[in-house]
């Protein structure tokens, strides 16, 4: 976070000279009451935007310290411009990646992968989408160029992947064998595995400054801090919830609060990352799973699985202000956002089906058959300078 701001005067031969140097800061406390204040300024002064906090070394240097996400909107990165817009649908008891052409909503390939697939993950470079075949103990790789499958890569229990923000390493979340694996991004070599203390690690997100990540651990109930240059797990939690099962994890704009999504809490805990103090609850609907910022970084969406909806969070208001609701019903699961921010794409986990829904009004566009078990899904290419992993996190 920018440092606090100082003010110091001197009265010099008569003469005040103020000295200010300092920022205006916003970030959210873990139970969600808003803190920040801008910072007193010499009136008639323009605005200078507050310096980036200092990142992880190789990391690309943040935009914007107001706004993690700023990369994420406009004009896609020259690496994927060209790529062909597509949804691509892992089907974790079908062994297959279903392929849906998003202007018509039409499946226009099923691509044969390994056992049990459970997301789709953009390598940080933004060339290649990893398909995570947890039970087949491997990586199969796509060329988004193309749709075309490449290598497949031996990997053990690949249930999620991340990337640190550095582009040095995957860290591949091996829910079974109680591991964070970081492996070389390219080769997919192990570098180091970090044994954990709880059970099922499947989700995370990264500081703004990509020092430390928040990891859920979903069968215990507990949240992991790790250090990211050191690869060591530096704080660990139980949530105050008997039978805790914590989902996907997000970061606000803001980089102050971490949000992370709870199926058994049917709601999202409010962590204060930095301090890694006890989170606060915030019920959303029955079966909290994936979590979404919109394009414009002002709203995020929360799929509750249990009870075919979408909640929407306003980040500024530190509220809930809508609730969508399947027709019909459905398993909202894992997804992300379409490039121009117009449609939020989401698995139906239990129904084999697709949802398209327009982020608008939150009326369904279309429910699209696809394979048995679908679950993270990767809408691609979307902007952004590198991708962090999972189904789609890009700063």
């Amino acid at each position: 976070m920018p440092p606090t701001t100082k003010h110091t005067a001197a009265l010099l031969g008569g003469v005040l000279l103020a000295v200010l140097t300092g920022c205006g800061t916003s970030a959210e406390k873990s139970n969600v009451q808003a803190v920040g204040s801008e910072a007193a300024r010499p009136a008639g002064t323009d605005h200078v935007a507050p310096p980036a906090p200092p990142g992880l070394p190789g990391m690309p240097p943040v935009l914007d310290a107001k706004d993690v996400y700023a990369a994420d909107r406009g004009e896609l990165s020259p690496v994927v411009k060209d790529f062909p817009s597509r949804v691509y649908v892992p089907n974790t008891n079908s062994d297959t990646v279903t392929v849906i052409d998003p202007a018509t909503y039409k499946v226009i390939k099923t691509i044969k992968v390994g056992r049990q697939p459970q997301h789709v993950v953009p390598s940080w470079d933004l060339k290649t989408l990893w398909v995570n075949n947890d039970i087949g103990d491997s990586l199969t790789a796509i060329d988004p160029a193309t749709g075309k499958t490449g290598r497949t890569v031996p990997v053990s229990d690949p249930y999620n992947l991340y990337f640190t923000p550095d582009g040095k390493y995957a860290v591949v979340m091996a829910s079974m064998d109680r591991q964070l694996v970081f492996r070389d991004a390219h080769t997919m070599k192990t570098v180091k595995a970090v044994p954990v203390d709880c059970a099922g690690v499947n989700h995370a997100d990264f500081s703004t400054d990509g020092r430390y990540f928040i990891v859920s651990c979903e069968f215990s109930g507990e949240l992991l801090k790790v250090d990211t240059a050191r690869m060591k797990v530096v704080a660990q939690q139980k949530l105050p919830l008997k039978g805790a099962m914590p989902q996907d994890v997000k970061l606000s704009p803001d980089g102050g609060t971490f949000y992370i999504a709870d199926m058994i809490a049917d709601g999202m805990w409010v962590l204060d990352g930095k301090k890694f103090t006890t989170p606060k609850l915030l019920r959303t609907g029955k079966g909290a799973h994936g979590l979404y910022v919109s394009r414009d970084s002002k709203e995020m969406y929360i799929s509750n699985r249990g009870e075919g909806s979408i909640s929407v969070w306003d980040f500024a208001q530190r509220k809930l202000i809508k609730k969508w609701r399947l027709p019909g019903g459905g398993s909202p699961d894992m997804g992300g956002v379409s490039a121009d921010g117009k449609v939020l794409w989401l698995s139906g986990r239990y129904n084999a089906e697709v949802y398209a829904i327009d982020t608008a009004t939150g009326k369904q566009l279309a429910r699209i058959p696809v394979g048995s078990g679908p679950h993270g899904l990767a809408v691609y290419p979307q902007p952004g300078r590198y991708s962090l992993g999972h189904t789609g996190v890009f700063r």
